[in-house]
């Protein structure tokens, strides 16, 4: 009988351990469907990894084929960030699973397993996770982008403005370091993924919505 009790104790001990590598397993599967991909399939638009910018994103897909099929790029890529993390934190997982699970999923948008790790660059994905983290952060992290873009006209400076804003905004707004530092890691590596695009701002190359000859945005 003890032995039995002693069994069955190490083994939920094991399992223990192994939920959160689960949980970041199947965050990262879930952040792999790269939703431009699918919808350009269904809609019968180019593969928006060849055309356009070659960003397999809301914005390039809004390019090739519209705003429906932009809004369905969206809505899928912000709800993969959204509802893993959300769930973590339901379920109550630990910061540093939750943040891992945020992160999985992210890596998952630009690193897809299922596309020859051929992804976007993040912004809506990284989104999904800040409402999911903490809604008043994620909503005004959209105000920005929102006020940015309104101004500009140019997403890319709408995402970069967003990406420098936020961390400063988290660092204030959440306690921990665990939670700011992994939003702030999020926020570098959607700025190393627009690097093309810092180098057009720069060069004053970079071309916004409405413009006669849409660059890569």
């Amino acid at each position: 009988m003890a032995l039995s009790i002693l069994h069955a104790a190490g083994l939920r001990h094991a399992l223990a351990r192994w939920i959160p590598v689960l949980w970041v397993f199947g965050a990262y599967l879930l952040g792999s469907i790269a939703t431009a991909i699918p919808v350009a399939r269904i809609m019968g638009l180019p593969d928006p990894r060849q055309g356009g910018s070659g960003n397999p994103g809301a914005t390039n897909i809004l390019r090739l084929g519209g705003k429906k099929a932009a809004l369905m790029t969206l809505a899928g890529d912000l709800l993969k960030g959204f509802l893993p993390v959300l769930a973590a934190r339901l379920v109550g997982l630990d910061e540093w699973t939750v943040a891992a699970v945020g992160l999985a999923t992210f890596l998952g948008h630009l690193y897809p397993i299922y596309f020859g790790f051929r992804g976007g660059k993040g912004v809506a994905t990284a989104l999904g996770i800040l409402l999911g983290l903490d809604p008043m952060l994620g909503t005004m992290t959209l105000a920005i982008w929102l006020l940015v873009f309104a101004l500009t006209r140019i997403s890319s400076v709408a995402a970069l403005t967003a990406a420098l804003v936020t961390p400063a905004i988290a660092w204030i707004m959440l306690a921990g370091p665990v939670l700011p530092g992994f939003i702030s890691t999020l926020a570098l590596w959607i700025i190393w993924r627009h690097r093309n695009n810092l180098v057009r701002l720069l060069r004053g190359e970079e071309q916004g919505f409405g413009s006669r000859h849409p660059g890569r945005r």
